[in-house]
């Protein structure tokens, strides 16, 4: 079986990075421009971009299927999601009414995350059941590293060919690339899914209530609220922001493919590489709470920084700004997915990250919504606030910098200060020795 477990490991890290490059196509820039072509605003956008966020409330979902395999439903379900995003780039080039492909452009992406959403916890946990408890901080940065070099290579490739064609002003032509690449990399990463062996899950008892061992239970369970309420922060954080980055790069800053997509991206690649093994060996030495304690104050200082971005220094400022958030997203997502195998126990752990996936998620989307009128009163201002010139991603950059290092300082209270994960106590009892 370990031959077969060895294999699964390989698959996994070739299947997030496929779905790296997936990801890639329906976001930031490649979003803002599929939404520029259907005529749809920066607050709306930001929205939009904001969905990834809200698709996670359909994470719940993952907690109602409980039983049976996990591979073949989420091996169905990610073809149903990628299918949905290489449609996103068919429609710009129907001859509809705006309106029509507006709405469908709409439907389209919120559908094509809750399919990927709602058998994302049951994957997760299925791909990384596969890896032994001590090297997941390891393997991780491994897998991520594999991912950002590929996504590199693809940035440049991509961001040359969608340059020609723009050149040639055939941005159809560009859209069929993009469409195309979406349904050859939805091939490569179903098989991927194939060839990963299941393993064996305990049978379930033979009743087994909705209300008891599900949703409910998980709220119930101290541990999970916690790390829910880390989740939360986050995602609040995030959404000030980063929903609106993608409209400014392409907008105000006037960043181009190449520059705004491949150099962006691989500095950011590089960064990310370099710390991904870092915080990865440094959480499986000391614990995933105190490296998301760093990580949430660089994560901060990036967003402080980008609070001063604007056009005349913007290919400067933004850069500084997108490798700190590199150096600091190299860990951060790792560990908010690995506090739930520090904090909860294997048999609640798909209801945890479901549950805080979900309820993050709403807030991340609330959040964004929240702070969308201010773009759009910006905006219809001539980006001017108080009689000063700013741009509204100015303003949310300095909101997201404060919720940020408050998200900071709750991990720092609730978790590395008392220390009382399961693996943290281990972990110290085995340093102590």
């Amino acid at each position: 079986m370990e031959k077969l477990y060895k294999r699964g490991r390989l698959m996994y890290i070739i299947e997030a990075g496929v779905e790296y490059l997936i990801s890639i196509l329906v976001a930031d820039m490649y979003l803002a421009r599929l939404t520029k072509a259907l005529g749809i605003g920066d607050n709306v956008t930001g929205i939009l971009s904001s969905v990834i966020s809200l698709g996670c409330l359909f994470q719940l979902v993952a907690t109602l299927l409980r039983r049976g395999k996990s591979k073949p439903i989420v091996i169905a379900f990610s073809v149903l999601n990628q299918l949905l995003f290489m449609f996103l780039y068919v429609i710009p080039l129907t001859d509809w009414d705006k309106g029509v492909r507006q709405g469908i452009f709409i439907v389209t992406i919120v559908l094509a995350y809750f399919f990927y959403n709602v058998v994302h916890p049951k994957k997760i946990n299925w791909l990384m059941s596969l890896v032994d408890d001590g090297k997941r901080g390891r393997f991780t940065a491994k897998k991520e590293v594999i991912s950002l070099v590929l996504g590199v290579a693809f940035n440049f490739a991509m961001g040359a060919l969608i340059e020609h064609y723009e050149a040639q002003g055939n941005i159809r032509g560009a859209f069929i690339l993009c469409g195309a690449s979406i349904f050859g990399f939805m091939v490569i990463h179903t098989l991927t899914m194939l060839l990963t062996v299941e393993k064996e899950q305990e049978k379930p008892a033979e009743r087994e209530n909705v209300k008891n061992g599900s949703i409910f239970d998980a709220l119930k369970d101290k541990n999970v609220l916690k790390v829910t309420l880390v989740f939360c922060l986050w995602q609040i954080s995030n959404a000030c922001a980063t929903p609106f980055y993608g409209a400014y790069k392409e907008n105000d800053l006037g960043f181009d493919a190449v520059f705004g997509v491949a150099i962006l991206g691989a500095i950011y690649a590089l960064a990310r590489s370099i710390f991904s093994f870092v915080w990865g060996k440094y959480a499986d030495k000391y614990s995933f709470a105190r490296m998301l304690q760093i990580c949430f104050t660089i994560a901060g200082i990036a967003f402080l920084v980008n609070a001063f971005c604007r056009p005349e220094n913007g290919m400067v400022v933004y850069t500084i700004y997108y490798t700190l958030n590199a150096i600091a997203m190299g860990g951060i997502n790792s560990a908010l997915i690995n506090l739930c195998y520090d904090y909860v126990t294997p048999d609640k752990r798909t209801d945890a990250l479901a549950v805080s996936l979900a309820i993050s998620g709403v807030c991340g989307f609330l959040t964004t919504l929240a702070v969308s009128p201010i773009v759009s009163a910006v905006q219809k201002n001539a980006n001017t606030v108080f009689g000063m010139s700013i741009y509204a991603q100015q303003l949310l950059s300095a909101l997201a910098f404060v919720m940020t290092m408050l998200t900071m300082l709750y991990v720092t209270f609730s978790m590395v200060k008392r220390g009382k994960s399961p693996r943290a106590i281990k972990l110290r009892e085995e340093n102590e020795q």
